[in-house]
């Protein structure tokens, strides 16, 4: 049974803004590199109806992988360091098949 881990949220940073982009380019080098990562993606929100402006969305195997992957140090070390004092609003989403 597979797990698909989905994040909205809004930065706290400029829309197209330097930051912004290196928040986002630092979350997908850091995030890909930590095993049982699959199919990462991250897109813009584009419809007036949300002000949650972007998604993270990964694949994860079973819930050993997710498990793993919620423990393992970069990703804490990336939610801690980045995205609470980055990320002004969230939404979390985990949806298995």
């Amino acid at each position: 049974m597979s797990i698909q881990h989905t994040v909205v949220f809004r930065l706290v940073h400029e829309s197209g803004s330097p930051e912004e982009r290196e928040f986002l380019e630092t979350a997908r080098s850091v995030l890909t590199a930590i095993p049982g990562v699959e199919e990462f993606a991250v897109r813009r929100q584009v419809s007036p109806k949300s002000d949650l402006e972007h998604q993270f969305s990964m694949v994860f195997a079973d819930q050993h992988a997710y498990t793993a992957y919620n423990d393992h140090p970069a990703h804490t070390a990336f939610v801690a360091d980045r995205w609470v004092p980055e990320v002004a609003a969230f939404q979390e989403y985990d949806f298995v098949e």
